[in-house]
C-alpha cells in the first residue's frame, strides 16, 4: 500500500475558488475519476475528480476553504508502490461556464475569451415602510458554513443579512438571491422567524427587484388550477441563464438574416464522408461553417474584437465556439486556432469536443478564449432566430435547418439547397451595413467554397 497526496489540477483561470461541497469522507473507498469536492466562483461551478482509486485516509480541506491549482485535497491510500508521491487529479468537468449563447449558442454555448463573472445581484428596492418595525435580533452563529456562492455572500453582507438564518431553497439547501431578498422582506414586515421556523416555507418566485419600472414577478399558486410537478433547474441552466439575461439586457442586439446556397457544398460533404468513412471521420456542415467564419473574420476584423470600455480589442487569433447540446443544457466548447486547421481536422476535433460535452468532461479551458460563436439548430428545425451574443464577443451566428427551394437562375426555377443564417451583432461596435456585408460574404463562401483559397 502507498499513500498519495491528491492535489487540485489545472482549473484554468480560476484561483481561490471556494469549496461548497465535500463529496467524500475519511474511510470512503473511491474510484479513479470519482468526484471529490465541488467548488464554485462567480464564473462557474465544477467538481474536482480523483486521480486514482483507493481509500480516503485524511481530508486536507473543509467547507469554505479557498483552493487553487496545486492545493492539497486529501491523502489517499492506494494499492501498489508505483503510485507517484503527489498525484494531481485530472482536469475537472466544468458544470457551467460563464457566458453561454442561446438555443444553440445558448447553446452555442459558446465561450468567451475569458469568462466574465456573473453580474452582481441587483440592488433591492429601497422603499421603506412608514411604520416603525421591531428590530431583528440575529440568532447566535452556528458551526456550519451557510451554503451560498461568493456573489450571494457579498450581496448578503451589503444588506447586513446573517446568512446563517436564511433558509436556502436551492439544491442541497443552497441560498439564492431570492432567499436573501425574501429574508429582508420578512424582517421589514416584522416577521423575525428564524431559519428553523421557515425551513419548510415555499421557495419565492423569481422577481425583477432592482430594475426601475419593472413590475414584480407574478406570484401564482399553480396548484389551484391542476396538478403540477416541480423540478430544479440544472446548474448549467442556472449559471448560463444569469449570463444570458445580462447579455440580452446590456448588449444592443440587432439580427441580420441571410440565405446561403449550399447545394454544391452539401455534395462535397457527402463525398468527403464516403472517402473518409474507413478513417472514422464524419464531416458535418459545422466544420465548413467554422472554416468559412474564420475567413469572414479575417476580412471583417471588427467581428473578431471585444469592447473594453471605450476601446476595441482586436484579436489576432481565431477561436470559434459552437453550441453543444447536453443532458444538462447547452454549453459552448471553443475550437482553438481554427485558422490553422483544415476542414477534416476541424471535423475531428469538434466531434471529440461535442462528445466530451455530452459526457460532462469539458474543462474550463475548453470553454474559454472564444472570438465568435455559432449556434446551429440545423438538425432540429426552424427558419430564422435571434441568437444571444456571448459576451465579451460582439457577434454570434445562428444557423437554421436547410431546405430545398426553387431559385430563379435567370431562365428558370431550379431546386437549390438553402440554409438560413441569422447574425446577431452588438450595435455599439458593428453597424447594419457591416453586418450585411459580413453575412453576404459568408453566404458567398458557402455557395462556392473554392473562395476560401483566395
Amino acid at each position: 500500500m502507498a499513500m498519495v497526496e491528491v492535489k487540485v489540477p489545472d482549473i484554468g483561470d480560476f484561483k481561490d475558488v471556494e469549496v461548497i461541497e465535500l463529496l467524500v469522507k475519511p474511510g470512503d473507498r473511491i474510484k479513479a475519476e470519482q468526484s471529490l469536492i465541488t467548488v464554485e466562483s462567480d464564473k462557474a461551478s465544477m467538481e474536482i475528480p480523483s486521480s486514482a482509486a483507493g481509500i480516503v485516509k485524511e481530508l486536507m480541506i473543509k467547507l469554505g476553504d479557498k483552493i487553487s491549482q496545486g492545493s492539497a485535497l486529501l491523502m489517499l491510500e492506494v494499492e501498489g508502490a508505483a503510485a507517484a508521491p503527489a498525484a494531481s487529479a485530472p482536469a475537472p468537468a466544468a458544470l457551467a461556464p460563464a457566458p453561454r449563447p442561446e438555443p444553440a449558442a445558448q447553446a452555442p454555448g459558446p465561450a468567451a475569451p475569458k469568462p466574465t463573472p456573473a453580474e452582481a445581484p441587483p440592488e433591492p428596492t429601497r422603499s421603506l415602510p412608514t411604520a416603525a418595525l421591531p428590530p431583528h435580533e440575529p440568532a447566535a452563529a452556528g458551526g456550519a458554513l451557510p451554503h451560498a456562492s461568493p456573489s450571494i455572500r457579498k450581496f448578503a453582507r451589503e444588506l447586513g443579512v446573517p446568512l446563517g438564518e436564511v433558509p436556502g431553497s436551492g439544491p442541497k439547501g443552497r441560498i439564492t438571491q431570492d432567499d436573501v431578498q425574501a429574508f429582508v422582506k420578512r424582517v421589514m414586515a416584522g416577521d423575525t422567524r428564524t431559519k428553523a421556523a421557515t425551513a419548510k416555507a415555499p421557495a419565492p418566485a423569481a422577481a425583477g427587484a432592482g430594475i426601475p419600472g419593472l413590475l414584480p414577478w407574478p406570484q401564482v399558486d399553480f396548484t389551484k388550477f391542476g396538478a403540477v410537478e416541480r423540478k430544479e433547474l440544472s446548474r448549467i441552466k442556472k449559471l448560463s441563464g444569469a449570463n444570458l439575461h445580462r447579455n440580452w439586457v446590456l448588449i444592443p442586439h440587432v439580427t441580420n438574416n441571410e440565405d446561403a446556397d449550399i447545394t454544391e457544398l452539401e455534395a462535397l460533404r457527402v463525398q468527403l464522408n464516403k472517402e473518409h468513412e474507413k478513417a472514422g471521420i464524419k464531416v458535418t456542415m459545422l466544420a465548413f461553417l467554422i472554416k468559412a467564419v474564420v475567413a469572414a473574420l479575417k476580412k471583417f476584423p471588427d467581428f473578431n474584437a471585444s469592447l473594453d470600455g471605450d476601446t476595441l480589442v482586436y484579436k489576432q487569433y481565431f477561436n470559434v465556439g459552437f453550441a453543444a447540446d447536453t443532458p444538462n443544457g447547452l454549453v459552448v466548447p471553443v475550437l482553438k486556432d481554427a485558422d490553422k486547421k483544415g476542414v477534416l481536422d476541424i471535423a475531428r476535433e469538434s466531434s471529440a469536443m461535442a462528445t466530451k460535452a455530452r459526457d460532462g468532461k469539458l474543462s474550463p479551458a475548453d470553454m474559454q478564449g472564444g472570438c465568435f460563436s455559432i449556434s446551429s439548430l440545423g438538425g432540429i428545425g426552424g427558419t430564422h432566430f435571434t441568437p444571444i451574443i456571448n459576451a465579451p464577443e460582439v457577434a454570434i451566428l445562428g444557423v437554421s435547418r436547410s431546405a430545398m427551394k426553387p431559385v430563379w437562375d435567370g431562365k428558370q426555377f431550379t431546386p437549390r439547397l438553402i440554409v438560413p443564417l441569422s447574425l446577431s451583432y452588438d450595435h455599439r461596435v458593428i453597424d447594419g451595413a457591416s453586418a450585411a456585408r459580413f453575412n453576404a460574404y459568408l453566404g458567398q463562401l458557402l455557395a462556392d467554397f473554392r473562395r476560401i483559397a483566395l
